[in-house]
Formats: C-alpha cells, structure tokens, sequence
C-alpha cells in the first residue's frame, strides 16, 4: 500500500517538473516576444517620424523657391531698363532711371501714328475694307479679309489692343501713301521737341523705331491733349459689329476688345491716357499718364522683362511718389 502511493506521489512529482519548464519557457517566449514587438513600433514611429521631417523639408524648399520668384524688385526700384516719372503741371522729374536712352518702344509708336492720322480729319463713320495686304505679317489680329469695319472701331482696335492690322488699314486710308504717312509722324515728333525720336513705320513692329522715356512722356502728353484718344485709351473694353460677305450672304461678326492696360480694371487710379508696347526688342512697355491722390503723374517704363512687371513697375513708382516732397519744383 505503501509502495503504491510512493508510485502515484512520484508521478505527480514527475508530471510537475515536466510542466514547469514548459511554463517557464513560455513565459520567456512571451518576454522576448515584447521587446520585439516594441522595436517593430519603434522602427515604424522611425520612418513615420522620418517622413514627416521630409515632408517639412519638401515644404520648406518650395517656399523657398517660391519665394525666390517672388524676389523684390532690382537695386533702384524697377524691373524696367528704363523709366521715368514725371508731374505733368510742373514738370518736376520724380524718378528717373536711364531716361534718356534710345531704345526701341513698339506699340508705343502708335500715339504718333494716331495723331497724324486724325490730323487729316477722316470721317470715321466710313466703312473700309480689310484686304490681305495689312494681314500679311500683321501678327495675331480678329480682322479677315474682306471684312468692312468702321475706321472709329479700327482706331480703337489699334489704341486699345495694338492690333497691327487695324493701324494698317488706317494708315491705308488716310489719305497719305504710307512713305509720306512716316515722314509726318517724324515731322510731328519734330514739332513737338521729341529729338530723340525716330520711327520707320506705324505699327511699332520694327525695331527701328526708337525714342526714349523722356521723349514717350512728351508724346504721351500730347496724344491726351486729343479728347477722342484720351477716351480710347483709358476705355477698358469695347464691343463692335462690323460685316462679313459670307458665302451666299453678308454676316455680322460682333467682336470684344480689351484694353492692354491691366490697371485700367483695377480702379486704383484715374485715367487720363495711356499705352502699352511689346516687341522682342523692345522688351514690355508703357506708358500711362494717371491721378494719384490728387496729383497728376506720368509715368513711362520701357524695357520690363514681363508683361506683368511693367504694370507692378508703375505701381511701384507711383507709391514711391507718394513719399516724396508734394512741393513743385521751380520751373
């Protein structure tokens, strides 16, 4: 009886020591297990961490090339080669920055062949006829060929959007041949003390019409003397209808023009005449003869390497006015 009971004691024992190691290892297994778990967590914070550093980085590097296009303006205030502000009642000079280099202006040039074309006295009302001839290297222009336009809707079409194709026609229908045309508006240029001024022809797409910001202020000022282009030129758009001959009848085609001065639908300042000009010579330009507080400026910026930099120039020139001396010069 003894014995038995020594037998099932001694199983017991030995069930015992078999299953605590067992235990003991699993317990163990579990214990390594969660370090492990613990540096997989880590690892993934790690990257995520890592990422998210990259990210600020990524961000951090577009901002900064962001604001590099965003660069403020070159020593001396202006983008522009050349430009110059004047206060037309007295003709104190305001800012100046290599005035009187002669450069090439493009469109600019159409001031002039606007006051030597009205000089003849047209009848604007008259309806005239686009031909082949003016479109041939006119440039991006909504004329074709064979359409009748009003030469007062062509006068707006070359002041306000400097379409070459409508200042063709103009010139076409003047009354002048287009040499003698030329010669006016360099004896116009003479007439009004603008000596360093040249033009070759009326458009403003030949390099070789040249002038300079001193000169443009001049011939701005008296483009506005005109009433009829102080009104184009500071109109911010236009609608028109001119005839088309179609195919079995004659067609209306309604055209809509806009003004090239963006500041004109900005309504930060008054307008007394204005223009714009680019060529690949010329560079961005403009000229702009505007009310600012209650002070008259013109301002004129030739060279600018953007469309929109010759706009931010004027802006630019006109603020910087406004801390200068309000006191006229004498004359």
């Amino acid at each position: 009886m003894l014995l038995r009971a020594l037998r099932v004691w001694g199983a017991l024992l030995l069930v015992a020591l078999v299953a605590c190691p067992a235990r003991t290892a699993d317990g163990a297994t579990r214990t390594d297990r969660q370090p492990t778990k613990t540096r997989v967590t880590a690892g993934k914070t790690s990257v995520q961490r890592a990422k998210r550093a990259g990210a600020r980085k990524s961000t951090a590097a577009r901002r900064v090339k962001s604001h590099r296009h965003r660069r403020p303006p070159p020593r001396g205030g202006v983008y522009a080669r050349n430009a110059l502000v004047i206060d037309p009642a007295t003709d104190q000079v305001l800012f100046e920055k290599r005035a009187g280099d002669r450069v090439p202006i493009a469109s600019l040039t159409k001031l002039m062949s606007a006051l030597a074309l009205l000089e003849q006295k047209p009848d604007l009302r008259r309806e005239v006829e686009v031909t082949r001839a003016e479109i041939r290297g006119g440039g991006h222009t909504q004329l074709r060929d064979r359409e009748r336009v009003a030469l007062y809707d062509l006068l707006r079409m070359c002041l306000m959007n400097s379409d070459n194709v409508a200042t063709r026609v103009l010139v076409r229908e003047s009354g002048l041949t287009p040499d003698a045309f030329v010669a006016r508006m360099n004896e116009k240029a003479g007439e009004l003390g603008l000596t360093d001024t040249y033009f070759a022809e009326p458009t403003g797409l030949d390099e070789r019409d040249v002038s300079t910001a001193t000169d443009v202020a001049r011939l701005l000022r008296a483009a506005a003397d005109h009433y009829l282009i102080r009104e184009i030129t500071t109109t911010p758009s236009y609608v028109f209808v001119s005839e088309y001959p179609g195919r079995r009848r004659t067609v209306s085609r309604t055209h809509h023009i806009v003004n090239t001065n963006r500041l004109l639908r900005s309504n930060r300042y008054e307008f007394s005449c204005s223009k714009t000009g680019f060529i690949a010579e010329s560079g961005y330009c403009a000229a702009t003869w505007l009310r600012n507080q209650g002070r008259d400026l013109i301002a004129v910026v030739l060279g600018a390497p953007t469309n929109a930099t010759r706009f931010a120039d004027i802006v630019r020139l006109v603020q910087r006015t406004e801390t200068l001396s309000l006191d006229p010069a004498p004359r």
